[in-house]
């Protein structure tokens, strides 16, 4: 099973997933639930107790490691982020990466932040952290980004960063309005980490 260690930033932290931030993820989806119209976002204790539960389920399978994002400041749960879909090659016998242990492969997602931390650093910072756990801890050789391909927001974003568009699946995922959504898919492969990494930090900086 892929550990879930505490990421610490300047701007947020990222925790492990825990049923004690279930109080703190309903108070900072509840800010504004319009926002998330392209975005499964839980709202309500009762929501947000399966989210977790189900987050944690995918964690124990080996299958995701899911974090809540707190600020680092004081704390304060601001939203979510995971790992998940982490894949692990059959690397043949004799490989150098035979029985490594860590993911190969894997996709970022279930990112949702709350209203006051949208348009900060707080995105910016925790995909920062999140990738350098990937690319470097990990030495994964791919991380992938799926999102709905009408979320002009989110596509801007991750090729800001670099991601490269690979292409649109159609009726990919149910869409958080319950419909068949195409996704286009995003990629960044350890080859194109470094640059990445740079233009993240130079994000950071300019505030």
């Amino acid at each position: 099973m892929a550990e879930s260690a505490t990421l610490p930033g300047s701007h947020v932290v990222l925790e492990a997933l825990a049923h004690r931030h279930v109080d703190g993820l309903v108070a900072a989806a509840a800010a504004d639930p319009a926002l998330y119209r392209f975005s499964p976002v839980p709202q309500g204790k009762a929501e947000v107790t399966r989210y977790v539960a189900t987050a944690l389920a995918a964690k124990d399978a080996g299958s995701a490691v899911p974090y809540a994002i707190a600020r680092a400041q004081d704390g304060l749960v601001i939203g979510s982020t995971r790992f998940f879909d982490l894949e692990r090659w059959a690397w043949p016998e004799g490989h150098p990466a035979n029985g490594r242990g860590a993911p190969d492969a894997g996709e970022i997602g279930y990112s949702w932040l709350t209203a006051a931390a949208i348009r900060t650093a707080a995105n910016t910072e925790a995909k920062l952290l999140l990738l350098t756990h990937a690319f470097e801890t990990w030495q994964v050789l791919r991380i992938c980004f799926h999102t709905d391909a009408r979320n002009a927001r989110s596509r801007a974003a991750l090729e800001r960063i670099g991601g490269q568009r690979e292409g649109i699946l159609r009726s990919h995922r149910i869409a958080a309005d319950h419909i068949a959504r195409d996704s286009v898919r995003y990629s960044i492969v350890a080859a194109e980490w470094p640059e990445v990494k740079r233009r993240l930090r130079e994000r950071l900086a300019r505030g």
